[in-house]
């Protein structure tokens, strides 16, 4: 069979966006604001930024831990799932983007539910782990690959059973069949995945998937 090109993948996702998601002015221009500051535009697809919203929904979440903000895109898909009485923290290494997504949360009116912190992650989940130390529901990470294996150590400390944690980009176009990649993001996440695959205390899958973002997956576990 021949090989997909990467135009008929961003075809079929524009096709299910527009056919099964009503446009929103807030999400769009979140999109925007952040492709004007010059973000890289590595934001979740709108049909992922659904998903992680009807997970959310399903799971009854009320409180998210999300690693990795970006323009806030995928964070205000998550806030919007909470009840208001619920609770998002985001976490953010660069200054500028937590700028950009702080903006764009104010614009969906979002401030009171989302607590963005800035900082290495790494820095502030053990912060979060003294000072908050009550299990969040929902755990979405997506920062830097190398670093994955640590994060979702500190997931499984910051969970109860019953949490999910969802890990983006774990196939990476394929590029994790590579043993010998010298790419740390390709290193740490074979090393996640083989993290995931011994851990006892989850039940865990991944799914490749094809969008306009192009090959890559993501893993999704459930804290027994």
């Amino acid at each position: 069979m021949p090989e997909l090109p990467q135009d008929l993948w961003t075809a079929v996702d524009s096709y299910l966006s527009a056919t099964l998601l009503p446009r929103d002015p807030i999400l769009d221009a979140a999109l925007n604001s952040s492709a004007e500051a010059g973000l890289p535009p590595i934001a979740v697809t709108p049909t992922l930024g659904k998903f992680l919203h009807l997970l959310a929904r399903i799971i009854n979440a009320k409180k998210i831990l999300e690693v990795g903000t970006l323009g806030g895109y995928s964070t205000i898909w998550l806030a919007r799932a909470l009840p208001p009485t619920g609770r998002v923290i985001t976490l953010e290494y660069d200054p500028k983007h937590a700028e950009i997504a702080q903006k764009n949360f104010r614009l969906a009116g979002l401030e009171k539910i989302i607590e963005l912190r800035v900082g290495k992650a790494l820095d502030t989940l053990p912060e979060i782990a003294a000072a908050d130390p009550a299990p969040f529901d929902l755990i979405f990470i997506d920062a830097d690959k190398q670093n994955n294996p640590a994060y979702f150590q500190w997931a499984l400390k910051l969970s109860r059973p019953g949490t999910l944690i969802l890990i983006d980009n774990v196939v990476r176009d394929g590029a994790i069949l590579d043993a010998a990649s010298a790419d740390p993001a390709i290193q740490g996440t074979r090393q996640l995945l083989t993290l995931l695959g011994n851990e006892p205390r989850v039940s865990v899958t991944a799914l490749q998937t094809v969008d306009a973002k192009g090959h890559d997956g993501f893993a999704l576990a459930l804290v027994l």
